[in-house]
């Protein structure tokens, strides 16, 4: 009866869903295990004998395999699916599944630059239209942390810099005010007043404030191939992403006293949880730095 049931949901899925066939391989990876775990090791031969504690003792099995949260919460929501079509048919009295919590899945710890390294990233020289423009664009993103997205859709209007910020639209539309340095300000004033009109010279109606040669907006692509050669410049070894610089920027705000809250605010996060992520990269910093040089460590 396990696997009559089981056979009737993959058939359902193909041809009442219409899944595709990747997808219905990755059912039938989950449920096979599933099937095995509850006939071998829970030793039950009824989906309705099937409980909640079944289940746990599935995922539990799974922890003890290695499997990492993300392949834990994929075979939850298999299993959800599949009890769910078991009620729906009225082949079992109770969905097992119903209080199944999903594993909260592993926030990987984003790399960030030392300081030594933004040090040397936003000491390139260069006198040249664009190379003024690749620095006031790194110097910038460093200063304020904002996305990439951001910053390529910046316009000329969105800059107050007599007034020392920056007005940015984000994710969902939202809008917010990221103050700037003395450091990003000078950078972008001589990228104004030295290359962004020698730029824009065929289109100088352009109000996107960071352009290419050709005075057209900068692409996400082209950004990305500009600060791969940056860090190719200044001999970081690290693999850096456009968000790096992003990271790098809270990170070393917390480091050197910044209230997480504030920090949430120029970021542009809804959730500050979101946010919380650079107080473990912060406490991680603490410990390679304790066990570096503490003579006991």
């Amino acid at each position: 009866m396990l696997t009559d049931a089981l056979n009737d949901f993959f058939h359902y899925l193909q041809i009442e869903r219409g899944l595709s066939e990747n997808t219905l391989n990755s059912y039938r990876r989950d449920l096979d295990k599933y099937i095995r775990y509850v006939k071998n090791v829970e030793q039950k031969s009824s989906w309705d004998d099937v409980t909640r504690n079944d289940i746990i003792g599935f995922l539990h099995w799974l922890k003890d395999s290695g499997k990492s949260s993300a392949t834990m919460s994929r075979h939850v929501s298999s299993i959800r699916s599949f009890h769910q079509f078991l009620i729906r048919e009225q082949l079992v009295n109770q969905d097992a599944s119903l209080h199944i919590e999903t594993p909260r899945k592993e926030r990987k710890l984003p790399d960030v630059l030392s300081m030594e390294e933004v040090d040397a990233l936003l000491s390139i020289p260069g006198s040249t239209p664009l190379a003024i423009r690749n620095k006031a664009m790194l110097e910038l993103l460093y200063a304020t942390g904002l996305r990439v997205s951001e910053l390529i859709t910046l316009k000329v209007s969105d800059l107050h810099l007599t007034m020392g910020f920056v007005q940015c639209l984000g994710k969902g539309e939202r809008e917010r005010i990221v103050p700037i340095g003395k450091t990003a300000e000078k950078a972008v004033r001589q990228y104004l007043e030295e290359s962004r009109g020698l730029l824009i010279k065929r289109r100088p109606g352009e109000n996107i404030l960071f352009v290419n040669q050709h005075g057209k907006p900068l692409s996400r692509q082209g950004f990305w191939k500009i600060l791969k050669a940056a860090v190719r410049e200044a001999g970081i070894k690290k693999t850096i992403t456009p968000h790096t610089l992003r990271h790098s920027f809270a990170t070393h705000l917390l480091e050197n006293g910044a209230d997480l809250r504030i920090v949430q605010e120029m970021l542009g996060h809804v959730d500050i949880s979101t946010t919380q992520i650079y107080t473990h990269v912060t406490k991680s910093r603490l410990t390679d730095v304790y066990k570096t040089f503490h003579p006991r460590a």
